[in-house]
């Protein structure tokens, strides 16, 4: 009874201290607004020249929610149609990306199904006038916004397409545009299916579901990738809902906790799962966040599928949207999240920085074990750290500025020129000629890059230079140069390769758009490769889920 009663003293002491606390905490923020409103008062009163009252408080906001964490941000009036396709991916529009190449606006890619490619804009096309206003010099935001609108709203679009000297000028109606959830999914062996989902927006869930009910259905699948790269993440409930495909009903994917108790929430899965036996790998990289990380945790927490890639981005906080004064809108951090083993992977912890003023990650020596459901070890403050780690590929300095530079980009407009068709985008290969025939195109357009290597030595030559040692440092500098300028030669070459990859992929996209890039980018994915070889391994899988398997490794 004593004991009792030394608990209630306690619990009532702590409550006594946290509202102690809170009214501090209260007068603080009053007494913080009534200075800032006093400072705001006396510049409009005394400052030599008229002040800009919404310029100063937007940047005083700012500046202030820079302190937390980057996902808190204030979105005013004039912003709130971005925002709000940014929660729904849905717009009215033509339905393409676009990038901003020279003076002008150039379409990137065309979404199948939608405005801009039934019109027969193709990658390449230079965007002209919109509604006879010439788009010269504008940013590919400014060109953005003219191609949104109403669903069912007209317009004209002066495009040249790529190839062409004449202009053309095309009447086009927008339409809804839904990006979809999952643009690919099929075999990638005999007996292992394969699901892309891109991202968390309504009605993913059923996305993912009729993906898998089609591959179980067509297919005598042993086994199913999900691939979860480079998805950043979304709506909660359909990660939930995901996780439900392949765990039983009643089973907790996630808990939510914050400072208020209404933003404590236990997620359950609603249903009954389609299928808790089928052996699942999930893939996952850096760029893997938030939704996508409660699933892939949930999975991994539960023993329920074998995680691959990279470890993830780490982001465990959890973000609701308030209304504020004058029509904007708070997207606030309101909790954070736990996945079933009880760990929250947030990776960094934006009230501590470093000397720079930058957020700092979680070390791992502070990091706490927990234990999946069948007593693996995992552990919080870093992200999802995958059961079976893979090396990212990394792109050489040639590859890279290939890329960047857009000759991957124009080569593959200039191939389609000159081809009506081409085989599968599952069979599509770069041949000998056409790998010979880039190179010929990289070289007459006078391609050129810079190597660490080459400013290194062009650095070596200064402090040479300032130091007085030119003169005898000057015959194996030269010979550096001329020996660098002989290795870059065989550069195309040396990284064939991976060169390849980007061009197969970038050409089969032309012909079979996001599907075909997709497809072709599988073909020798070594992620998918390793997950195919442990899906038809059943020692293994189960060892690994198990916890009982050497810890695996790819390359």
């Amino acid at each position: 009874m004593i004991k009792k009663h030394i608990l209630i003293a306690g619990l009532l002491l702590l409550t006594v201290v946290g509202l102690k606390a809170q009214e501090s905490n209260n007068f603080k923020v009053a007494k913080s607004i009534e200075i800032f409103s006093g400072v705001m008062n006396q510049l409009n009163l005394n400052y030599v020249d008229t002040i800009h009252p919404v310029q100063l408080t937007r940047t005083a906001i700012t500046d202030m929610l820079a302190k937390m964490d980057p996902y808190t941000v204030y979105v005013p009036e004039k912003d709130m149609s971005n925002f709000n396709l940014m929660l729904s991916g849905i717009y009215g529009g033509i339905g393409s990306t676009i990038q901003k190449q020279g003076d002008y606006v150039v379409i990137t890619e065309p979404y199948e199904g939608f405005p801009a490619q039934k019109a027969g804009l193709r990658a390449g096309d230079k965007i002209i006038a919109i509604n006879g206003k010439s788009a010269k010099g504008m940013s590919s935001q400014a060109v953005s916004n003219l191609l949104k609108g109403d669903p069912g709203s007209h317009f004209q679009l002066t495009i040249q397409h790529f190839g062409a000297k004449k202009d053309t000028t095309l009447a086009l109606t927008r339409e809804q545009i839904k990006i979809p959830n999952v643009p690919y999914y099929g075999m990638v062996s005999n007996d292992i299916g394969y699901i892309r989902l891109t991202q968390f927006s309504p009605n993913a869930a059923n996305d993912v579901r009729n993906a898998f009910i089609s591959l179980k259905e067509n297919h005598n699948i042993k086994g199913v990738i999900l691939d979860l790269r480079n998805n950043g993440g979304g709506l909660l409930n359909e990660a939930v809902k995901i996780a439900n495909i392949f765990v039983k009903k009643g089973q907790t994917i996630v808990k939510t906790k914050g400072k208020l108790l209404s933003n404590d929430m236990d997620y359950k899965t609603p249903g009954p799962a389609l299928d808790r036996k089928i052996p699942l790998a999930i893939l996952v990289n850096g760029n893997t966040a938030s939704a996508s990380e409660i699933v892939s945790g949930s999975m991994q927490d539960l023993d329920r599928g074998v995680i691959i890639g990279q470890r993830t981005f780490g982001k465990g906080l959890v973000q609701n949207t308030v209304p504020i004064p004058y029509g904007g809108k708070l997207k606030i951090t309101i909790a954070k999240y736990y996945i079933p083993s009880g760990r929250c992977i947030q990776a960094i912890d934006y009230f501590d920085r470093n000397k720079n003023g930058r957020p700092v990650r979680v070390p791992d020596s502070l990091t706490h074990a927990f234990k999946t459901a069948d007593g693996r070890i995992v552990r919080d403050g870093g992200g999802i750290e995958p059961d079976i780690v893979m090396k990212p590929v990394v792109f050489s300095q040639v590859s890279a500025d290939l890329y960047a530079q857009n000759y991957i980009f124009d080569f593959a407009n200039e191939f389609c020129l000159h081809h009506k068709s081409i085989a599968p985008a599952t069979q599509f290969r770069i041949s000998d000629t056409t790998f010979n025939q880039f190179k010929k195109f990289v070289r007459n357009k006078g391609f050129s890059y810079k190597t660490e290597t080459g400013m290194l030595i062009k650095k070596l030559q200064q402090s040479a230079k300032r130091e007085d040692y030119l003169k005898a440092l000057k015959p194996m500098i030269d010979s550096l140069q001329v020996d660098l300028k002989k290795e870059k030669k065989q550069d195309l070459n040396k990284h064939k390769k991976q060169i390849d990859e980007m061009l197969r992929v970038e050409i089969a996209t032309r012909f079979y758009y996001q599907k075909g890039k997709t497809a072709s980018a599988l073909i020798n994915d070594k992620e998918v490769s390793k997950a195919v070889s442990v899906l038809n391994n059943k020692k293994l899988y189960d060892s690994i889920l198990a916890g009982k398997a050497t810890p695996q490794k790819g390359k």
